[in-house]
């Protein structure tokens, strides 16, 4: 007599899980996508928010920081070990730029 009752509760909590399922499934899918990486290439004069973003810093931070963050990316994209002159050069100016050090002409490039 009790395996009517326990085979109808099993199937009620199924279908209450699927459809919590279905939701979350849903919910997830129309949530917006958050872009992870910088759009687009890089402008013809550098700015300040553009040299933090290609840095990973604010662009209001302090001189330590920016020095560390300097090394760290330039480290990995160094031109010896394999990176890119272009992208060393901009990573040099990201720095001159966010440290104040920039003069008439912007890029090497």
């Amino acid at each position: 007599m009790s395996t009517p009752l326990v085979v109808g509760t099993t199937i009620g909590a199924a279908a209450l899980g699927a459809r919590y399922l279905i939701g979350a499934w849903q919910t997830f899918k129309a949530a917006p996508r958050v872009r992870k990486f910088y759009p687009g290439g890089f402008d013809r004069d550098m700015t300040r928010r553009e040299a933090a973003l290609i840095l990973g810093v604010r662009e209001s931070a302090v001189l330590q920081k920016i020095k560390e963050a300097h090394r760290r990316v330039m480290v990995a994209n160094h031109p010896d070990a394999g990176g890119s002159h272009y992208l060393a050069s901009k990573i040099n100016e990201a720095k001159d730029v966010l440290l104040g050090k920039t003069k008439g002409v912007n890029s090497a490039f």
